[in-house]
């Protein structure tokens, strides 16, 4: 927090001069000291004082000036800093209308001029109010506010961002916060353009993409080099090892991330079998630990970007950004992970973002405070969610298609939800319904054993059925399998096509694809083992094979 301000105001250019002069000898080490011969300067000042978050802890006014007199100032400047403590300097002859000011307008104190020695006329007066002042005062956060509708998936989209960058916020929800409702009319900010983010310079966006706010934040620079030689895509598990090893080993690496560093496995509460992590860390966290790594090894990382292409230029490859730009590489490393597949049951399109959400989205699992939360799915990743909202809702339900969890999720999972109360498995499950009046509110759920289906009130409900490779964007020519995972190494010889691209004496290295110098690891590659640490692996192998393809190629 910045120091708290004591602000001064005499239309006496020699009386400011003096006053301002005992004030910062006096109080410069605990607050910055303001003052103006102006008091309609002073009060054109305090809107934006607060907007930028600055607080008052004291106004000392002159009673008699030319401008409006003392007391009317003092009114004026609690309707914007109640919490301020208030002081006239007054005259002699002035001291009626001090003591009047004291009922009208909560005046905290009044001084007679002239104050010296300001040892024993000034200073232990101030001492008291401010100490006064310290002692009820509550800092208010002066990080980055935002301001939206809990069930909006705009508002739930710029939290996502946010705290999957690692990036500090309050969050307000404009239906239940008076915080929230002040900043909107601090800064005229209409409903109908939520969400709205404010930040500490005192500047605001609504209804903000992403890569508004990284810019904002000096967050998304644009790439310093011609040239790369290796241009990674996806920073997942996969994409944050291949950039480290990248990094450390000399090459010029740049990391391009279309959302947040992690992947999925950067939404997960709790990974628990990840070596050398024996009670285990959060996906956030080690995507942290992960980019702070490769930063120090000189990687370059753009985020939020999107790649929409790759061109092939002789041995060179252009990779094309959604935003226009271009960035040439010797050789790219895709790993783009993949996403989870959409539940294409009735309502669930209309209430997504609005009390359904695709993974943990563990930013709204406070929301969901002592209410009924459904899961879909009977992975690891539904089992980790599970475990997560359990510390929130009130009850927590697994609904998965098999009798059990036995054959899709680990054992150890399995005995924690056990052994959670509040945490129950249903199985014969499917949902068919969504429903709700702006927000989820209800499910219909089938029960396959006994052919029946049933209504549940469920505020809240999180999907994780299966993956789906995120390669639409990538070329034809780039041999991908019947469920659009990339094929690499010496399973494209299965491939009609294959013979067809490709011209070289040598065989594809085991992680490259069928165009030479594009590899592919982490569960974007057809073959991988869906984890966290096999997905590390592939990315540390494929710098090696990066090495290999830039020496064969000459580059």
């Amino acid at each position: 927090m910045n120091k708290p301000i004591i602000f001064a105001i005499d239309d006496d250019a020699q009386v400011i001069r003096a006053i301002t002069r005992d004030l910062r000898g006096k109080y410069r080490k605990d607050y910055r000291v303001m003052s103006t011969q102006s008091p309609k300067e002073a009060l054109e000042s305090l809107p934006q004082l607060k907007k930028k978050g600055e607080t008052v802890a004291l106004f000392l006014s002159d009673q008699r000036m030319p401008e409006m007199i003392g007391v009317e100032f003092l009114e004026k400047a609690k309707q914007i800093f109640p919490e301020a403590k208030r002081a006239l300097l007054t005259a002699y002859s002035d001291t009626d209308a001090a003591i009047r000011a004291i009922n009208e307008v909560q005046l905290d104190y009044y001084l007679l001029k002239p104050w010296d020695p300001p040892e024993e006329k000034l200073f232990p007066v101030l001492d008291d109010l401010l100490d006064e002042w310290h002692a009820n005062f509550r800092p208010e956060f002066t990080g980055i506010k935002l301001v939206g509708y809990q069930y909006s998936p705009k508002s739930h989209t710029v939290k996502d961002y946010l705290s999957g960058n690692l990036i500090p916020y309050r969050w307000l929800d404009i239906e239940d916060n008076d915080k929230a409702k002040e900043l909107l009319n601090e800064f005229s900010v209409d409903q109908k353009d939520l969400p709205a983010i404010f930040f500490e310079d005192g500047e605001h966006l609504t209804n903000p993409a992403p890569i508004q706010i990284a810019n904002k934040l000096g967050r998304n620079p644009s790439a310093s080099e011609d040239i790369y030689d290796v241009v990674i895509i996806g920073a997942g598990p996969a994409g944050l090892a291949a950039a480290v090893y990248g990094g450390s080993e000399g090459l010029k690496t740049l990391l391009i991330e279309k959302r947040a560093p992690g992947g999925q496995a950067g939404t997960s509460s709790r990974i628990e079998n990840y070596l050398g992590f024996p009670k285990g860390l959060s996906g956030s966290d080690l995507a942290r630990r992960a980019i702070t790594q490769a930063k120090r090894f000189g990687v370059e990382f753009l985020s939020p970007q999107e790649v929409i292409d790759i061109k092939f230029n002789d041995q060179y490859k252009t990779v094309c950004m959604e935003d226009g730009s271009e960035i040439n590489a010797k050789a790219v490393v895709v790993t783009t992970g993949v996403n989870y597949r959409k539940l294409e049951s009735k309502g669930i399109s209309d209430f997504t973002g609005a009390g359904i959400y695709y993974g943990a989205a563990m930013t709204e699992a406070h929301a969901f405070k002592d209410k009924q939360v459904y899961i879909v799915g009977g992975g690891n990743s539904a089992g980790q969610a599970a475990m997560y909202l359990s510390t929130f809702a009130k009850n927590v339900f697994i609904t998965i298609r098999k009798d059990s969890l036995v054959s899709s999720m680990s054992s150890y999972l399995i005995d924690q939800i056990n052994g959670t109360e509040n945490i129950e498995v249903l199985g014969n499950r499917e949902i068919t319904e969504a429903s709700g009046n702006g927000h989820l509110q209800n499910l219909k759920l089938f029960n396959s054993e006994e052919d029946s289906e049933y209504d549940v009130d469920a505020d809240g409900l999180f999907i994780f059925i299966g993956a789906k490779p995120y390669t639409d964007w990538i070329h034809d020519s780039v041999i991908k399998n019947d469920r659009g995972f990339i094929e690499t190494g010496r399973d494209l010889q299965r491939y009609d096509a294959y013979s067809k691209v490709w011209k070289l004496e040598r065989q594809p290295y085991l992680l490259e694809s069928c165009a030479p110098g594009i590899f592919a690891a982490g569960d974007v590659r057809a073959g991988a083992m869906n984890r966290v640490a096999s997905a590390v692996g592939e990315g540390s192998m494929a710098i090696k094979y990066v090495h290999e393809y830039l020496a064969d190629s000459n580059l």
